[in-house]
């Protein structure tokens, strides 16, 4: 008989943590459900003062409870941390990471589709992450009756079959391919192991399959076996089963669950070395007595040559009987047969600590090999610290075939690590990534075990002409696809539905704020705001993080030459709106009309008869205008420049010319102020009159009646300088 085990057995890393875990907690420690399918391990945990609840509420406030590897619903931890409950959480990795996929999915608003076993304890668990509004789907005949006014997301129980899944998506794409997510949940041991069953019952006569009958990822084991094979037996533990029936069969193979301590393997593989040897005994007993009856047939006497051939055989004969012993022959073929494929989890004993790493033997093997320091799950490594742990197993991840065989214990660690990264980017998290390099296509990096490519059109929004500058720069990501084809292992991602998010939330944020700001403010309201810049036609000023102008003519009531000579950038003023024009989204605000007018002051400061002290401006024909502050221009008239007759202002004064004059007239409200020079003067000498040659007296000259209605007194600055200085040109005319 042909004894063939498959290359996965034993617990996975999920069982053996969870496993783990109860055996070294203490007494009175409550398990939630039962821990795994197992009844052969239950029992012991149970010897061991570990209790059993299938409610949270039974487990006393400030107890210790153990989630098992299946999960729990969302709201069992916010219970278990109001009661004081310390929690031992044990989780599948995998599990976990469906947890997060439908709850980050659940909240988007999507409708959870589950493919699974409705009453299984992981779905149980997994509804507890979205209300418990899933549909659960155990075959693919269901998948057509669902909702069609929702978008999907599509998930799988971590142990479910991967045939009916993939059959139960088809149905679902066939109705609606573009509101449907799916995330591939099934577990990659759950996957290799179903595989593996697939590939050993096609190759063998009869198929052992070995686990917990409540065992889900087991039941998938025998479901598979079953297609490929007409002789599968499913067996709860090494006792419950008769190996007789296998008497008849040229090869077995044994498969077992995730669930199922590899000492219930090796059993049944004892199990069917009886068997076997039963076998071999009855196959020999009857080929002894067919030779028996065979040599009464022969002469007494025979040939020397017939007798060395026959001598030969019965040799080889023993030979082969000595390499036969059954357990011994199974062994060593499994051990020739092995294969290893790269990813593969292994267990291996440690049989010796050395200062280069552990010697290690793994299953069915007789030769030790090293595992190098290395590889261990430790900071710093110390052979005596591996001396009392001789004997004890470890788990170890293939990492490669060829040129020889390599193994680790710290890539396991690394990729527990990278699945529960990539179930929080399977969620939609983002993530960084540093680029490496760049093709036609797009810019390239790496991602623990997985390579990353960001196509050209997701770098950002808009047209990316050179990708070489993004080389050494770190990205901001959002997943696209994940694709695994074989050893290749590829993240597409995007950054640009990043920025693009980015921008869109800060368009929104700003046309909300504005919306905000142009409902609260009004015309003639006072302003608080900050120059933020100034160009030579105004200032822009932050009002609530709004720019509004205050343009030049509106920031002093003197003229100004730039806008810094009266604001300052990076202060912060009062100003008035002037105008808000809500449809083009402008303000206008102003300063001066916060500012007090100078001729507001002029009453205050100055009065007739007051001598001020000042510089000429300009100089017109009728007298010159004298700045007596910003703001304020007094006239003195052509008469009141000298005590002696001038003919233009022009020939006594000249712009820029300081001088003092004494105040003849205020009126602020007209913005009027009238100045004298020569009242300052002292008045000259009158010269008599020179006797005309004829003795007659020089006729005097008429003095022009004075005008009421035209004098040049009455100037005023507030008058228009077309219409002022016509008519004071007009009544000089008249009065020469």
């Amino acid at each position: 008989m042909n004894i063939k085990v498959a290359k996965s057995s034993g617990f996975c890393s999920g069982v053996r943590r969870a496993v783990d875990a109860a055996m070294n907690a203490g007494r009175g420690t409550y398990v939630l459900g039962e821990l795994i399918h197992n009844p052969d391990v239950i029992a012991e945990i149970g010897r061991r003062g570990i209790l059993m609840s299938e409610r949270l509420s039974d487990v006393p406030d400030g107890g210790t409870v153990i989630f098992r590897s299946h999960g729990v619903p969302e709201s069992f931890y916010g219970e278990a941390e109001a009661r004081g409950i310390k929690v031992i959480d044990c989780t599948c990795s995998f599990v976990r990471r469906t947890q997060k996929i439908v709850g980050s999915q659940y909240a988007a608003g999507r409708l959870i589709v589950i493919a699974g076993e409705p009453t299984h304890p992981e779905v149980v668990g997994l509804q507890g992450w979205c209300k418990n509004s899933a549909v659960v789907i155990n075959s693919p005949e269901l998948a057509f009756g669902l909702p069609e006014d929702r978008e999907l997301c599509v998930v799988a129980q971590t142990t479910f079959s991967v045939e009916k899944f993939e059959k139960i998506i088809e149905n679902i794409k066939k109705q609606r391919e573009k509101t449907v997510a799916v995330f591939k949940t099934i577990c990659y041991t759950t996957i290799g192991r179903q595989m593996e069953a697939e590939e050993l019952a096609a190759e063998c006569d009869a198929v052992l399959v070995v686990g917990g009958l409540n065992s889900s990822n087991t039941n998938k084991l025998f479901e598979v076996a079953s297609k490929r094979c007409a002789n599968v037996f499913r067996l709860a533990n090494s006792r419950d089963f008769d190996y007789g029936r296998l008497k008849n069969f040229l090869s077995v193979g044994i498969v077992s669950g995730a669930s199922t301590p590899d000492a219930q393997t090796r059993e049944v593989l004892f199990k069917m070395e009886e068997v076997s040897t039963e076998v071999k005994a009855t196959e020999a007993a009857e080929e002894e007595k067919v030779v028996t009856e065979a040599a009464a047939e022969v002469p007494a006497e025979v040939p020397a040559e017939e007798k060395t051939v026959s001598e030969e055989a019965k040799q080889e004969e023993v030979k082969e009987e000595q390499l036969s012993n059954p357990m011994d022959a199974v062994v060593d073929k499994i051990d020739r047969e092995s294969k290893f494929k790269k990813g593969q989890m292994v267990k291996a004993t440690i049989s010796e600590a050395t200062e280069d790493g552990l010697k290690i033997l793994l299953p069915f093997s007789k030769s030790e090999i090293m595992l190098s320091k290395d590889e261990l799950d430790c900071e710093d490594y110390n052979a005596a610290d591996y001396a009392d742990k001789v004997g004890e197993q470890i788990d170890l991840l293939v990492v490669e075939l060829k040129p020889s065989l390599k193994l680790s214990q710290k890539m396991i660690k690394l990729l527990e690590q990278e699945e529960s990264m990539l179930a929080d980017i399977e969620a939609g998290k983002e993530f960084t990534v540093v680029c490496t390099g760049c093709n036609k296509g797009g810019l390239v990096g790496t991602l623990g075990t997985y390579q990353v490519f960001v196509p050209a059109k997701e770098i950002r929004p808009g047209y990316v002409k050179d990708l070489t500058k993004y080389e050494g720069k770190t990205l901001r990501l959002r997943l696209i696809e994940i694709k695994k084809d074989g050893r290749r292992k590829e993240i597409i991602a995007s950054q640009r539905v990043i920025l693009q998010e980015e921008r869109d939330a800060r368009e929104a944020a700003k046309a909300a704020k504005e919306e905000e700001f142009f409902a609260n403010i009004h015309k003639d309201d006072i302003v608080e705001g900050k120059v933020e810049r100034v160009t030579n036609f105004g200032a822009f000023v932050s009002v609530n993080g709004f720019d509004c102008l205050a343009h030049i003519s509106d920031l002093s009531w003197t003229p100004v030459s730039a806008v810094t000579d009266v604001l300052e950038i990076g202060k912060t003023y009062k100003f008035l709106v002037l105008k808000v024009d809500k449809e083009n989204k402008k303000v206008s605000i102003g300063y001066k009309q916060l500012q007090r007018q100078p001729w507001e002051l002029a009453a205050e400061k100055y009065a007739v008869g007051d001598v001020i002290h000042g510089k000429v401006v300009r100089i017109v024909p009728f007298g010159a205008f004298v700045e007596v502050e910003k703001g304020i221009d007094g006239l003195v008239h052509v008469s009141q420049i000298s005590n002696e007759r001038i003919e233009t202002p022009a020939s006594v004064l000249n712009v820029g010319d300081e001088v003092d004059a004494k105040i003849m007239g205020l009126d602020p409200e007209a913005k009027r102020m009238n100045l004298s020079i020569k009242a300052l003067l002292p008045e000259a000498e009158r010269k008599p009159r020179a006797p005309r040659e004829d003795g007659e007296e020089r006729p005097r000259r008429q003095r022009a009646p004075r005008r009421d209605d035209g004098e040049i007194s009455n100037w005023s600055e507030g008058t228009s300088v077309s219409t002022s200085l016509a008519d004071i040109l007009a009544n000089a005319e008249k009065n020469r």
